[in-house]
């Protein structure tokens, strides 16, 4: 489990094919190209999870400067992280301590879509963002509720259909890569974990003949929620 606070920016520094799926080495030092100082790995050992851009990852390798850790077809196929290229620079998250403070909200690092960034613009100091989620996702966005992107735990402003707005404060713009977004941008995309638990328990018994439909507005309707 993460919290989505992002604790620094590594930086990509190589991306080797291994029969289909691939390792990826992150440099976590402070001079990979970080506003936010190095990731501690003081307490990082071999099959610990990092989140990279959300994605939780398990590491197979570790160094003075960094880890590496092997990404499936599967996560390759359906996050950003089949796109990434050598240079690219990545949210870093380590996996969450009982003794960390619950800044964000509880992320598991399992990415439910990729969203596309459909505008961006100043406001005073802060950013506005405008993202188009993939449709099967929107019944978990809602306005003021939590999502995380690219590992980032964000306060959703507004939501119309499946696009919703954020605002970015300067905080977040220096300690994370939203800032290198640009139109047309591709973001991983984690939904509020209790929506989705919400979900299944008001559908209870019926879940299985639900399943891959998840609520409906009829259904809702029978059973007195609308």
């Amino acid at each position: 489990m993460f919290t989505g606070i992002i604790e620094a920016i590594g930086r990509v520094e190589a991306l080797e094919d291994r029969g289909g799926d691939r390792r990826i080495r992150i440099d976590t030092g402070s001079d990979a190209g970080m506003k936010a100082g190095a990731l501690d790995l003081g307490q990082v050992s071999m099959g610990d999870s990092i989140a990279v851009n959300g994605v939780c990852l398990t590491v197979v390798e570790l160094s003075a400067r960094g880890f590496a850790a092997d990404v499936s077809r599967e996560t390759l196929s359906l996050t950003t992280l089949g796109t990434l290229k050598a240079g690219a620079r990545v949210n870093l998250e380590q996996a969450l301590r009982l003794s960390t403070p619950l800044g964000g909200h509880l992320v598991s690092g399992h990415v439910d879509g990729v969203g596309t960034l459909l505008e961006v613009r100043e406001d005073a100091r802060s950013w506005r963002l405008q993202i188009h989620a993939p449709g099967e996702l929107a019944r978990y966005i809602a306005p003021k509720g939590s999502i995380c992107v690219d590992g980032t735990s964000l306060t959703v402003n507004r939501v119309k259909g499946a696009v919703f707005d954020l605002n970015i404060v300067p905080h977040t713009l220096g300690a994370t890569i939203v800032g290198e977004y640009r139109v047309g941008s591709r973001v991983n995309l984690e939904v509020d974990l209790i929506a989705r638990y919400l979900e299944r328990l008001l559908l209870g018994e019926q879940a299985v003949e639900h399943a891959g439909t998840g609520l409906t507005e009829e259904f809702l309707r029978r059973h007195g929620f609308a």
